[in-house]
C-alpha cells in the first residue's frame, strides 16, 4: 500500500510519515527532499525557475510518480499542494491512499521551522506581532487548500495529539485499506486530548 500524507506546511507530515513507515517496516520519502535530490538544487531556487506554481508542480510531479511507481509499499510526505493538478493526477493514476493531516494554526506555529534559500534551517525568534501574522497566514493556507483536500481518502485531525499518538491514529484509520483500496471510502478521525501537539516541523512549500 502506498500512503501519501498531505497537509499545510509544518503540520507534521514528515515526523508522522517517518514514524508510520518505521512501524510498517516500509521506506519513507520526503517529497521535498526527493525533489531537491532529483533536480540538484533547493526547493526555493527550483521554484524561482518557473513562472507559475502550476508549471513547478507539473515539472516536479515526475519525482512523485517515480517514487510511487518504484515502491509498492511506502509512505510519502507530500507537499501542501499535493492534491492539485499534476500531483493529483499522479495520485489518481497510481494506486495509493491519500491522507490529509489537519491541525490548528496555533499548534502548527509552535513547530514552524524556517529555511534559507538553500534549505538550511535557520533560527528565528518571532515577536508577538509576527506570531499573530504567521497564525493568520497559516489559517489562509488551511482555507486555500481545503477544497483540494476534500479529494483525500482520509482526514486525520491531530489537534491535541503528540507525534506517537498521531501516528497511531493514522495507522488505525489505514487498517481497512491494508491489502485493498476501497473506491469511495472517505473518513475523518479526530482527537479528544487537550494536550498541545509536539511534532517536528516540515519544510513549507
Amino acid at each position: 500500500m502506498r500512503i501519501v500524507l498531505v497537509g499545510v506546511g509544518c503540520v507534521g507530515k514528515t515526523t508522522i510519515g517517518r514514524a508510520l513507515a518505521a512501524r510498517l517496516g516500509w521506506p519513507f520519502f520526503d517529497l521535498d527532499e526527493e525533489i531537491e535530490k532529483h533536480f540538484g538544487t533547493s526547493i526555493e531556487r527550483l521554484q524561482a525557475r518557473f513562472l507559475t506554481e502550476y508549471s513547478y508542480r507539473k515539472e516536479t510531479s515526475v519525482v512523485l510518480k517515480r517514487i510511487l511507481a518504484d515502491s509498492h509499499d511506502c509512505v510519502v510526505a507530500s507537499v501542501p499542494s499535493g492534491l492539485r493538478d499534476a500531483h493529483l493526477r499522479v495520485v489518481r493514476q497510481i494506486d495509493c491512499v491519500a491522507v490529509v493531516i489537519e491541525d490548528t494554526p496555533e499548534n502548527i506555529l509552535e513547530r514552524i521551522t524556517f529555511y534559507d534559500v538553500d534549505s538550511r534551517p535557520i533560527t528565528k525568534q518571532l515577536t508577538e506581532k509576527e506570531q499573530v501574522l504567521y497564525r493568520r497566514e497559516i489559517q489562509k493556507d488551511i482555507t486555500f487548500f481545503r477544497k483540494s483536500y476534500r479529494r483525500a481518502d482520509l482526514h486525520a485531525v491531530i489537534a491535541g495529539l503528540d507525534a506517537e499518538a498521531s501516528t497511531s491514529l493514522i495507522e488505525g484509520m489505514l487498517a481497512p485499506y491494508r491489502g485493498r483500496r476501497p473506491a469511495s471510502a472517505k473518513a475523518t478521525s479526530t482527537s479528544r486530548s487537550a494536550t498541545p501537539a509536539t511534532l517536528g516541523a516540515g519544510r513549507p512549500s
